[in-house]
């Protein structure tokens, strides 16, 4: 074996240094994935990019999900549907203190990524996260803080991730997985659950699903490299979790919604001949009720943006042609006929409920609205019969 010259033996000591410097300063990309919280604005839970760029100190999360109270019209923008969210780079230690403290727990997957594909999105990063560039449009299922870390994640892989998780429909939808999440906080899910029209029922791949972080969490774990070895390299426990888990699947409301309809129509019947004024201003307030919450989604779908809530078939069920009734009913109370408009707007808004029931039965019927039919198809049936003739 020839013999190493001095200065070459210099030289190449001088490149293992250097070699060794470079593998100390590579940059590392990870995702913390938060579990849901307590609190109602918490209930999906929170992810975020770790960049760990030994070169430029500790460990920082970029968080997507920030957003500032005091912005001017931000209440307008969020009912517009116009609500804009920012980036934020903090100190890792610094970020996950919140969460210790609300016993919400915290894993991170170091990832697979090739070093120049992981400076790369850390200087990306960096400069998203600068004032000018931190602001995007957000969008509660296509364009939150779980999206972005998804597409940046996917951005530095050249469109991997997407393509592995871009598979056949599963079984959840937008909306099982918002009720799924939100069930713990019951006028949350019961809120949605009424809001969200016929878009958010379609089937989900996992590249949809990532929406919600653990999803993304579960679908990182399983995603491999273009070398098929797998893409999470690592996976750490920074804050155990204390509080209640997820719940693992949504709320089945279905006869518990059949079952009240048809106690409080059976109420209704027993009762309107032996209490028909209690009916009628019963009837009136219901229909109030119903008339108010099917301008809220008319205003949904024709004044805002929330895309989610556009075409919701319970409009048939709570039409704003309700409130035309609460006049002839109120007159009801005090004994007296309501007249020919009250019965005809009375027949409109039956059939309108019962059209809810027929569409949902057809291949036309797309939302998954059969609870709320369960529930106020028999109630509006029963009020019919109650108040139709004049008495």
């Amino acid at each position: 074996m020839p013999r190493i010259r001095p200065a070459l033996r210099i030289v190449l000591l001088v490149l293992l240094c250097l070699a060794a410097s470079l593998a100390q300063a590579r940059v590392r990309i990870g995702v913390a994935t938060m579990a849901p919280g307590e609190e109602y604005w918490s209930r999906f839970g929170h992810n975020a990019v770790v960049v760990d760029d030994p070169s430029a100190g500790g460990p920082l999360m970029y968080n997507y999900g920030f957003f500032d109270f005091e912005e001017p019209g931000f209440l307008v923008n969020f009912l517009k549907g116009k609500m804009e969210y920012l980036l934020v780079a903090l100190p890792a230690e610094e970020d996950l203190l919140n969460y210790a403290y609300e016993g919400r727990g915290v894993r991170l997957q170091w990832l697979d990524i090739e070093p120049e594909a992981a400076a790369g999105l850390a200087q990306f990063l960096a400069w998203n996260a600068q004032p000018e560039n931190a602001r995007y449009r957000y969008d509660y299922f296509t364009d939150n803080c779980s999206t972005k870390v998804r597409d940046a994640i996917d951005r530095a892989l050249g469109g991997l991730l997407e393509a592995r998780l871009d598979d056949a429909p599963r079984t959840t939808t937008y909306r099982s997985e918002a009720l799924r999440l939100g069930q713990p906080t019951a006028w949350l899910a019961l809120g949605m659950h009424f809001g969200l029209g016929p878009y958010a029922d379609r089937p989900l791949t996992r590249w949809d699903e990532s929406f919600v972080p653990s999803r993304l969490h579960d679908a990182l774990r399983e995603a491999t490299t273009p070398r098929g070895t797998p893409l999470v390299l690592e996976e750490v426990e920074l804050v155990p979790h204390r509080i209640a888990p997820e719940p693992a699947a949504p709320p089945q409301w279905l006869w518990r919604f059949l079952g009240v309809g048809l106690v409080v129509a059976a109420l209704i019947l027993l009762l309107r001949a032996r209490a028909p004024r209690a009916i009628a201003a019963a009837a009136a307030a219901y229909w109030a009720v119903a008339g108010l919450a099917g301008l809220w989604l008319a205003a949904l779908w024709g004044l805002t943006d929330h895309v989610a809530g556009w075409s919701n078939a319970n409009l048939l069920l709570a039409s704003p042609l309700a409130l035309a009734l609460v006049p002839g009913a109120l007159v009801r109370a005090r004994g007296r006929a309501a007249g020919a408009a009250f019965a005809t707007a009375l027949a409109l808004v039956t059939l309108m409920a019962v059209a809810a029931a027929v569409l949902a039965a057809t291949p036309w019927g797309v939302q998954d609205n059969v609870d709320w039919i369960a529930l106020l198809l028999p109630v509006q049936l029963a009020f019919d019969v109650a108040l139709r003739r004049p008495r």
